[in-house]
């Protein structure tokens, strides 16, 4: 079993980096996912303790002091950051300029989302995984859909 430190790479391509005893993750350790983000913990016979989340843009995830999307404050964490933009240009996404979702599709976080196939994938097109139908719902309630992009108006002639 694997012990001391070092690193190993799980099957989703996600990255362990800190100390292994008996072959889990025990002690200082942080894990690196394939997306970006990433995981600080002590690690206690695989179990993380004392952890810290940052995701990949940046903002750090604080269950004491949590209150980015809080129903108070609503903006975008990089709205927090570098300030709204000017009236009339919305933003829809933390990330500007948002994704171009493909037609007939939705964006579901992690990728896009097909409703005909019911598979989604990640934003280079890579299989990701099949929806159960709860998902193919939430997806359906609650995603952009690429046709909900509004149109720019057109000028007065």
């Amino acid at each position: 079993r694997m012990e001391g430190f070092g690193s190993y790479t799980l099957p989703t391509g996600s990255e362990y980096r800190g100390s292994l005893w008996d072959g889990m993750c025990h002690g200082k350790g942080e894990l690196q996912f394939l997306r970006g983000g990433g995981y600080r913990a002590l690690w206690v016979r695989g179990v993380p303790t004392q952890m810290r989340y940052t995701f990949a843009d940046g903002l750090e995830y604080d269950e004491e002091k949590w209150h980015y999307c809080d129903g108070y404050d609503r903006r975008f964490y990089t709205e927090i950051c570098f300030g709204f933009k000017p009236p009339g240009i919305p933003q829809l996404t933390n990330l500007d300029p948002p994704r171009i979702i493909p037609e007939g599709c939705y964006d579901c976080g992690d990728g896009f989302y097909n409703p005909e196939t019911r598979v989604v994938v990640d934003y280079k097109h890579k299989f990701l995984r099949n929806a159960d139908n709860d998902e193919h719902e939430w997806i359906l309630r609650t995603c952009r859909r690429a046709w909900d992009i509004t149109a720019k108006p057109k000028p007065k002639p």
